[in-house]
């Protein structure tokens, strides 16, 4: 039941219009008369109180968000009772939610979405050090405020890990559209579960949707459950190869894969967002404000000039001259060479990507004319989907040869790798993965004994992770072995490669 614009709670808050209900409470947009500011107040429902579940939920919202105190989380200002109906005061937020924004603007820019992710992602990670879950993150529940600011809210139904009952084990609670595996099938929900929401949400930024649709509610739940998310980048082919990862990654329903905590998705997101800003050339809406935040040693891989307009806007200049180059340095581990370009598959946990610049992609022949389009191999690695390194036509559907191929130069430092991440623009194609410990390259003919065959990739897909039997030995060179085209085809096109090591 909702009560009259005009009523003053508590002898302090003057209701001045209704700004949204739900199914437990209506906000109102109030004047608070002692302090003489807006704020919004969240009253709950007189029927709902009557219950001492709800109310229990209700008290216990602002009990939880009144321990938080962060940028990018509304806060809790006062709490009280009128006529026996429970009320929360929040401070007022100007602007609109984010899923309006999305509705508004369909998919967002790629450096915004990513700017956003991160501010969200901060606030999570301020509520799960004090052990409090959110349970509900949907942009539903992200305020945009009139400078851009994103802001978290409604933690209706959060609890502390340490709390046990109105929202036990067995019971699912949440928006399925966002819900995580684990939470759709009532098991334990921590803050991983609030992690794969988020992941959900900026794939919505970037794709303008959610990736599952159904019948119901039950319906969406279970694709969570058992379906595959759509895959980003074919949706929106601009999107690069590090961001798709962390997209992957935080929406991993293993839990061993998934990211075990909000320091290290945003530590991805920001070396992300100085990528696609590199890559754009510019950062758009809040992502201007959000690169001034990030660490120095982060910072200090971009060269930003600020305009405005005729005064002041963030833009990034190219680091080394070419949008390629300033890749090569954004990396969080800072001793390696690179780029910042991650595998098209997330990396499982324990794992890192091999810090690649473009550069280290050379074309191998050797049983041919040893040139195999040689101006192609950066493409491999400049994280841009719609590009390939691509072997030369053949006749006839067969190699007239042996093999042909691609290799990483990973540098003297060498490495141990585990995986190798690919993509391809022409999946069927089969060869090996060969490595090497040092030299200067690859032999003139092959197979040489100082290269021993460390992973096996038939029937390529269109993605694909090739584990690697390195066992520990570390090498400079890993090469892609091409022995067979694919099926009617006359030619192999690879648009990415990377590496993953352990950490």
């Amino acid at each position: 039941m909702t009560i009259d614009v005009g009523t003053l709670l508590a002898d302090r808050y003057r209701l001045e219009a209704q700004i949204g209900s739900g199914g437990m409470s209506t906000v109102y947009r109030a004047f608070d008369t002692v302090l003489e500011r807006t704020v919004a107040i969240k009253r709950m429902h007189r029927e709902i109180a009557e219950h001492s579940e709800q109310l229990e939920r209700f008290r216990r919202e602002a009990r939880a968000v009144a321990q938080l105190n962060h940028p990018h989380i509304v806060q809790v200002i006062d709490a009280g009772e009128h006529d026996d109906t429970p009320f929360i005061v929040f401070e007022h937020v100007r602007g609109e939610t984010l899923k309006e924004r999305i509705q508004r603007a369909g998919r967002l820019p790629v450096t915004e979405a990513v700017a956003y992710a991160i501010e969200i992602a901060r606030a999570l990670g301020a509520a799960h050090d004090r052990g409090i879950v959110h349970r509900d993150v949907k942009p539903q529940n992200v305020l945009i405020n009139e400078e851009g600011l994103a802001k978290v809210t409604d933690f209706g139904i959060a609890r502390t890990l340490e709390e046990h009952g109105l929202t036990a084990d067995g019971r699912v609670l949440g928006t399925t559209d966002y819900v995580s595996p684990e939470q759709a099938m009532g098991h334990e929900v921590t803050g991983q579960s609030d992690i794969y929401s988020l992941g959900i949400v900026l794939f919505e930024m970037l794709v303008g949707d959610i990736p599952f649709h159904g019948e119901n509610q039950v319906a969406v739940a279970m694709k969570h459950v058992r379906e595959e998310l759509p895959d980003v980048q074919a949706l929106r082919p601009s999107v690069g190869a590090a961001l798709a990862a962390v997209v992957d990654r935080a929406t991993a329903k293993d839990l061993d894969v998934r990211y075990p905590s909000t320091d290290d998705l945003v530590a991805d997101l920001e070396d992300v967002l100085t990528i696609e800003a590199s890559r754009r050339g510019e950062a758009t809406g809040e992502a201007t404000a959000v690169l001034r935040t990030l660490p120095p040693q982060k910072r200090q891989r971009l060269n930003l000039r600020v305009r405005r307009r005729g005064l002041l806007l963030v833009a990034i200049v190219l680091v080394l001259g070419a949008l390629a180059a300033a890749a090569i340095q954004l990396l969080p581990d800072a001793t390696q060479r690179g780029t910042g370009q991650r595998p098209s598959t997330p990396a499982a946990k324990g794992e890192v990507a091999v810090s690649l610049s473009p550069n280290d992609a050379h074309d191998y022949d050797p049983l041919g004319d040893n040139a195999e389009h040689s101006s192609e191999t950066a493409r491999v690695l400049d994280g841009d989907p719609n590009t390939d390194w691509s072997t030369e036509r053949y006749t006839g559907g067969t190699l007239p040869k042996q093999g042909v191929g691609i290799y990483l130069d990973v540098g003297s430092e060498t490495v141990s790798a585990t995986r190798l991440s690919l993509a391809t623009s022409t999946p069927g194609w089969s060869g090996k993965v060969y490595a090497a410990a040092d030299g200067s390259g690859p032999p003139a003919g092959f197979p040489d004994p100082g290269w021993v065959a460390v992973g096996d990739i038939e029937d390529a897909r269109a993605k694909q992770n090739v584990p690697l039997k390195t066992n520990g030995t570390r090498y400079r060179y890993y090469l892609v072995w091409i022995t067979a085209l694919p099926e009617g085809g006359g030619k192999v096109g690879i648009s990415s490669l990377s590496l993953l090591r352990r950490r």
